[in-house]
Formats: structure tokens, sequence, C-alpha cells
């Protein structure tokens, strides 16, 4: 019996802990073997695409329109997003992959089945214009050309919202487009995070989620525009058990979607920081892209992202984030990253580089 029957055989009766301890303890027993490949060598040479995410340390091996999932040092793989396999595991050494002839013929088995025609898409996209109704966030008075201007926060938000939600909507008639709100009412946080989670989607397609705040400081000197992912360390459930036969399987099927998730956010975050920078240049100052744990990210079971525009505390930035002409270049630049990951997931599920 070899190694892969046995590890299937006993799979049922072991715990998460056992899995993992199992996987890496017979991992460093067996040395590098002198069969091992780099592998973009041997993806060029089978014909399949290699992404690596050095941020997640994740990789993507992909052909006739099936993926791998991987991580370097683990031997369960991710078929197609919904299947754990046994293989020898990739290693990374000095910052290139290699794999054992093993693992690209059980590769090439799963390549050469009859993939899903459609490939895996983006079905929705959720706009989520921050506070609303009786919760204006953020306000600040100021004078605006010669008269006292109260900037709310609700308002800029529903602005810039409304604005990305017509260029999307004319850029993906095939797109669910969607807001959780389109005028000045009041959502709790968990009815913004239900109404994402509740979109209806079709098989092999995901919902991204972007949520639209204004920022504000005691320093008034402070602006600029960032975004914001779900931390890393903060774990969660975002797969239905039900949907998994083997029971034993749900916590590490629940970890490698968490794991796409947060890499797919960070992705979104850069796009779109980059994308804004691109339409508002000198205007506005890139503050970067920042891990934390808002309610909205850290509920919402898809890859989110919360966006800061601006600082309505800074009257310089306060007069740009009421000026339509300037809200017009950040929701283009929003719209373009989005955009800009739309055509990447659609590509390659996520993975950032070959």
């Amino acid at each position: 019996m070899n190694l892969d029957s046995i590890i299937k055989k006993h799979l049922k009766k072991i715990s998460r802990r056992a899995v993992f301890f199992l996987f890496h303890f017979l991992f460093f027993l067996i040395p590098l073997s002198a069969q091992s490949v780099n592998l973009l060598d041997a993806a060029k040479t089978s014909g399949a695409s290699v992404y690596w995410d050095s941020m997640s340390q994740t990789g993507l091996l992909e052909k006739n329109g099936h993926q791998i999932s991987f991580r370097p040092g683990d031997s369960s793989v991710l078929h197609d997003y919904k299947t754990l396999a046994i293989t020898d595991a990739p290693v990374l050494k000095n910052g290139v992959l290699f794999v054992t002839q093993d693992f690209m013929k059980d590769a090439e088995k799963l390549f050469k089945i009859e993939a899903n025609a459609k490939g895996y898409r983006i079905g929705a996209i959720l706009i989520d214009p921050g506070h609303g109704g009786k919760d204006p966030g953020a306000m600040e008075t100021h004078t605006i050309n010669g008269k006292k201007v109260t900037v709310k926060e609700k308002d800029v938000n529903l602005n810039c919202g409304k604005l990305l939600y017509s260029s999307l909507k004319a850029a993906y008639p095939d797109k669910q487009i969607m807001m959780t709100r389109d005028k000045d009412v009041f959502l709790s946080l968990a009815e913004r995070t239900e109404i994402a989670n509740s979109v209806k989607l079709k098989d092999n397609e995901a919902v991204l989620y972007i949520s639209i705040h204004v920022n504000a400081s005691l320093d008034k000197k402070a602006s600029g525009y960032e975004a914001w992912y779900l931390s890393p360390g903060y774990h969660r459930t975002v797969i239905d058990k039900s949907a998994v036969d083997d029971k034993n399987l749900f916590p590490v099927l629940n970890i490698m979607m968490e794991e796409e998730y947060i890499t797919e956010s960070i992705l979104i975050a850069k796009f779109v920081m980059d994308g804004i920078g691109a339409q508002v240049g000198n205007l506005s100052q890139q503050r970067g892209i920042k891990a934390e744990e808002w309610f909205v990210v850290r509920n919402s079971n898809m890859p989110a992202v919360l966006v800061e525009i601006g600082f309505l505390t800074n009257e310089k930035e306060a007069a740009l984030l009421v000026d339509n002409s300037y809200l017009q270049k950040v929701a283009r630049g929003i719209y373009n990253g989005l955009s800009a990951f739309v055509v990447h997931f659609e590509r390659s599920r996520g993975f950032t580089g070959n």
C-alpha cells in the first residue's frame, strides 16, 4: 500500500491537528528528491501556467480550465477550489519552487479531465456606502468658496458609491452590480454584511465587497486615501459545512479559502490604491494598504475591502470631497482597480504573477 492510500484510509479517523502534523512530519522525513524539478520549467514543458503570491506564500498551477492551489512544504493541495488531494509537497528553495515528477504526474491527471467550459468569474460586485440616515458618520464644518459647509461622511460615501455604480453597471451588464443603499437610509453593520452574504451566485461565480468611507482625525493636517483588508490573524468560517462531504476535511478547506480571500482582498486593495492614484495625481496622497478587523470585512464571506477616500477634517481635502469632478476621479480610480482585479481573477483566480 502506498503513502497516498495509507493517508486516505486513515484521514477520517484523525483530527485536523493530526492531519497537519502527519503531512509535515512525513514531508520532513523525505529529502528533496533527485527527481525534483523547477516548477516553472516543468509547467512550461507541460503547457501549464504558474502563479505565485509571495505575500501569502501560496501558488497556483493552471491548465485546461483546472487549477491546483498549493503551499510550499504542504502535501495537501486543492483541486479546482473544491477537492483536497494528497501529493508530494512543493519546496521553495532560494526563492525557486521545486516539485517532484510525481507531483506533475498527479497534476496532469487532473488537467486531462474535461473542465467546466464556463471557468471562474466575478458574478457580483456589492458597493457599500458607509453610514446613512440617522448615522451621519464623521462631520466637519469648513468655509468652502466663501460659504460655511458642513461636510457629512454619509453624503460623500453615497455620492462616490453612486458614481462607482454607474461605471460598473455600464461596463458589466452580465454581472450583478448592487448597492447596500442608494439613498440616505440607515443600515446596521449586520444588515450590510447580511446583504453581502445573501447574494445569489451561479456555480463558479464569486462576489466582491467594497465599502466606501471618509476618514477623520484630530490632526487637521492628516490627508490622503487608504484601503483596509481583514487581518490574516483573524479566523472565521467562510464555507458551508454542509457542502463538504468529508467533515474531517472541512477545517482544512476552510483555512485554504480564508487564505484565498485574504490574498484576493490584498490584491483588490492594491489595484484600487493604484487606480485612485492614477486619477487624482498630486491632489491627494496614498497612505497605503493596511490590515484591520473592521466589522464589514471580517463578517463578509468573500474578498472584501474598505476604502477611506480622504479626510473631511482636512480643509483642503474636504473641499475636494464635495467637488463632484474630484469625486468622479476617485470613483473612476476605484472602478479601474476593481476592473483590473476582475480581469486578473477571471484569468488566474487571484494569484499575482508568473
